[in-house]
Parts: C-alpha cells; structure tokens; sequence
C-alpha cells in the first residue's frame, strides 16, 4: 500500500517563557492509504504535535510533513480533523452542523441535504437530525462531529483524543461506532489517545512515542482481525499485544537530564 501520510525527519520546537523547548524531535513515520493508526505514548510527548504539523494547523520546525506526495503548507480539504472538544456551533441543529462545510464549499442545498442525511444517518443520528447540540449527550455530539467530518470527503481523518471526555460506557460505544464507519468508508485515520487499551482496539498499527523530546520509539503492529468485538477485546490476543504497548509506553529508559538534553541539541547544530 501507498503512503498516504509520510513524516520525514519533522521536528517542531515552540519557545516558552524566553527559552526554547523540543516538543518533536526527527519524527519518521508513514501510514498507508486506508490505514488505521493510533499514537499513543507519555504525556508530552508530542502527539498532538504530530497531529497538528499533519492537519497544517502548524509547521515543522525541520523535516517535512507529506500528504499524498504534496508538502503540506497549511489546512486542506482531503484532511478532516477531529478534536476532544465537539466544536458544535450551538445555534445550528444537527443537519446544518453536517452541512456547514459543504455550504462553505459552495454545494448546493438539494445535495448538502442528500449528503448530510446519509452521513447522520450512517453515525446513527437519524432521529436527532433536527435537534440543536444542547439536548444531546457527549458521545452523540461527537458523532455529530464525525459526520461533519466525513460529509466534506476527506480522504484522511485525523482525530486528537476525540473520546477523552466521554464516560467509560459511551467511550467503547465509540469505539464500536468509529471502526463500523471506518469499515464502510476505509479513510485514512490517524487517531491520538494516552489509552493503551483504545489505541490497540482500534488499529491496524500502533505507534508509541517516546517521552520529550517527542520521538519514535516503536511501531507496534495489531494482527487482530475486523469488525472487532467484545469477545477480541477480551481475548488473549488482544491481551499480549495490549501488554505489549502498555510496556512500550511506560517502560521506556529514563530520558537524560535537561541539561545533557541541551548539550546534545548543541553538538548536533
């Protein structure tokens, strides 16, 4: 399979109180067209970095970001992304929130409908198509929000800790929804999560950082058959490979001192 995203030695560091930090540091990693992969690794480590510099909602510092053989230089249509936070407009019902960026894409309005109703109904919202964001809950607002998303055909989807705040029932719902979609649709999808047990759930391929500066520190891949299901989440398979991560993720050698951190940034420049 093709790269669809492609990281090639991208590093971002952001100044803070008159000093600089490394948030990432020569990320290299692809992920193919129609590939499922989590990121997943300990607070700080740049994740959500990542994220951002592949949405072009920031730019490396070094390296270069590649999104279907293109530089990216900033937001784009192919890419949909997905926050923790609905980012719902709260004046708009279901149905104008899925249509908002068609509208902004000129559409017309017999074909923003048609495209917003198979989209509702494809995430399950079906009887809510008409309701404001206020009266529902936290996990069909984020559906909400995947079907916006989707509606304006994005060939990638890029999703930073999008069930954060949704209570432990509702998240594996989620999950559930999430791979039904994928599974029809076959997007891209690059997903952030600090949860061991979701990144591997949901992957074709799990890909552990390392703490700061943000680095690769494994590629772990997730050999378990779709559609998923309770019985995989609980089975041993599922076990070892969860196991796996756990330890990738929070067994990683002591990063050195910030000051041997330092020196070592000096004598590469």
């Amino acid at each position: 399979m093709s790269a669809k995203i492609s990281f090639h030695a991208v590093s971002r560091r952001f100044a803070h109180q008159g000093a600089s930090f490394l948030a990432l540091d020569r990320l290299s990693v692809d992920v193919a067209d129609g590939e499922f992969v989590t990121l997943v690794g300990p607070s700080g480590c740049g994740k959500s970095t990542a994220l951002a510099i592949a949405a072009g909602l920031i730019a490396p510092t070094a390296g270069e970001m590649i999104v279907d053989g293109r530089n990216v230089r900033g937001p784009g249509p192919e890419r949909g992304v997905i926050f923790q936070q609905y980012a719902l407009f709260p004046w708009l019902t279901v149905r104008q929130n899925v249509e908002f960026g068609l509208r902004i894409a000129g559409r017309r309005a017999a074909e923003r409908r048609a495209t917003a109703q198979r989209f509702i109904d494809l995430v399950g919202l079906s009887d809510f198509a008409d309701s404001l964001p206020k009266v529902l809950s936290g996990g069909m607002k984020q559906r909400c929000a995947i079907a916006r998303a989707y509606a304006v055909d994005p060939t990638i989807l890029l999703m930073d800790e999008p069930f954060g705040a949704l209570d432990a029932l509702t998240r594996v719902q989620m999950q559930d929804q999430l791979l039904d979609t994928w599974i029809r649709e076959r997007r891209t999808v690059m997903f952030v999560t600090h949860d061991v047990d979701e990144a591997v759930y949901l992957a074709n391929r799990v890909i552990v950082m390392a703490a700061r500066p943000g680095r690769l520190a494994e590629i772990i891949p997730v050999n378990l058959p779709y559609p998923r299901s309770e019985a995989i989440r609980l089975s041993g398979a599922f076990a070892e490979i969860r196991n796996r991560v756990w330890r990738a993720v929070y067994h990683q050698p002591a990063r050195p001192p910030d000051g041997a951190v330092q020196a070592n940034e000096k004598e590469m420049r």
